[in-house]
């Protein structure tokens, strides 16, 4: 089970936004997905959902128990049992297992290495899936971040953005975030997550490769104001 702290949820809402605002921001690893996420989120007073950290709590919660994760069956079978809650505040994201706080523990290299081959698992993907359309459609107006956002997730978001950079700079970018992290690890994450990272045909593709993160949410911003008007 996965919920947003703060947000109930709508039954009778629209999970591809009706008159809500959503825009969904998709790409690869690397490419600033999730800071101009939270940025776009709050110059526009919007939530925000990365899902990419559901898909890490999960990682993490079955690598916690020792869980055979190269096993999809096991995996299938284990994904719905932690509570996973994630915090839609763009200033203050956090992620919780069964109460526990694992904003930093889901980000560590045994979990970012096997977190493509548990969000392969089809069962996985329509769990999570599902919780995460219920989140947006209890938003008001929200930034979805992650794979798929555009094309599976919200399909009908009025903004689709896919945020890109050469792979040289998104491998400086995450050895940034995680000293750990190499180019090897960069074209390994590209690999594995190929079938999830496809770019809707609607979406605007944004190369940030020479663009500040101030440049890139200004962007972003301005697309969904003229998309408003």
């Amino acid at each position: 089970m996965i919920t947003s702290a703060g947000l109930e949820q709508d039954q009778e809402s629209e999970t591809d936004g009706g008159s809500r605002l959503v825009i969904a921001i998709d790409g690869p690893s690397g490419a600033g997905k999730s800071s101009t996420s939270r940025g776009v989120a709050t110059a526009l007073g919007l939530r925000y959902l990365d899902t990419g950290s559901m898909y890490r709590a999960l990682t993490w919660w079955l690598l916690d128990r020792g869980a055979d994760i190269t096993d999809p069956q096991v995996v299938a079978r284990l994904a719905v049992q932690p509570v996973i809650e994630v915090s839609t505040d763009p200033r203050a994201p956090w992620t919780r297992v069964d109460g526990t706080d694992v904003s930093e523990a889901i980000r560590t290299r045994e979990v970012t290495g096997a977190v493509s081959s548990v969000a392969a698992v089809p069962q996985v993907r329509a769990h999570l899936i599902a919780q995460q359309r219920a989140i947006i459609a209890a938003a008001d107006g929200i930034v979805a971040e992650g794979r798929d956002i555009g094309t599976v997730v919200a399909p009908g978001a009025q903004a689709k953005v896919f945020l890109t950079a050469d792979g040289s700079a998104r491998a400086s970018r995450r050895t940034a975030e995680a000293s750990w992290s190499t180019q090897a690890d960069q074209d390994r994450r590209d690999r594995l997550d190929a079938a999830q990272s496809d770019k809707a045909a609607d979406a605007v593709e944004i190369d940030s490769t020479g663009l500040s993160l101030d440049e890139v949410i200004s962007l972003i911003v301005g697309l969904v104001l003229q998309k408003s008007r």
